[in-house]
């Protein structure tokens, strides 16, 4: 009888660290900038990486799917700003820091044959985990645009 619980316990946890990693695979992602016209800059949305033949980029009214095997190229990179705001109204030890901001762009072409690009703005903690499934799905590598994105991305 202690078997059976055991062996339902172990099912129980496996399905939910499935679940979780499932869940990981897609994350939250904030339009920047692009070729398409139907998403607003500064649109926040769901990046979905976890299905095997296409990723997804989705708002609340807008869905827009990209075919693996239709990406072009992968690019990442960052913007490092000082905390000037920050340190102007809470601390000046805000000036020691630095906020970065981290950008994937993805150079594809859609289903009528056109070049398309969709640039979107990732959280920190999905960076790295994006990037890998991205060139794992895509058989591309990242293109690293500066320094400070190289430092954070390979490390």
């Amino acid at each position: 009888m202690t078997l059976l619980k055991s062996v339902r316990m172990e099912m129980v946890v496996l399905l939910i660290l499935s679940l979780l990693a499932a869940d990981a695979a897609d994350g939250k992602a904030k339009f920047v900038g692009g070729t398409l016209a139907e998403f607003k800059s500064g649109q926040d949305g769901i990046l979905g990486i976890s299905q095997s033949d296409v990723m997804t980029y989705s708002s609340k009214q807008q869905r827009v799917e990209i075919s693996y095997n239709q990406v072009q190229s992968l690019e990442y990179g960052q913007k490092v700003d000082r905390r000037y705001l920050e340190a102007i109204l809470i601390s000046p030890m805000f000036l020691l820091s630095k906020r970065r901001d981290h950008y994937l762009t993805v150079h594809y072409k859609d289903s009528k044959g056109r070049d398309q690009a969709i640039v979107l703005q990732l959280p920190k903690g999905a960076v790295r985990p994006t990037l890998a499934s991205l060139e794992a799905r895509t058989g591309l590598k990242v293109m690293v645009q500066d320094d400070e994105a190289r430092k954070t991305y390979r490390g």
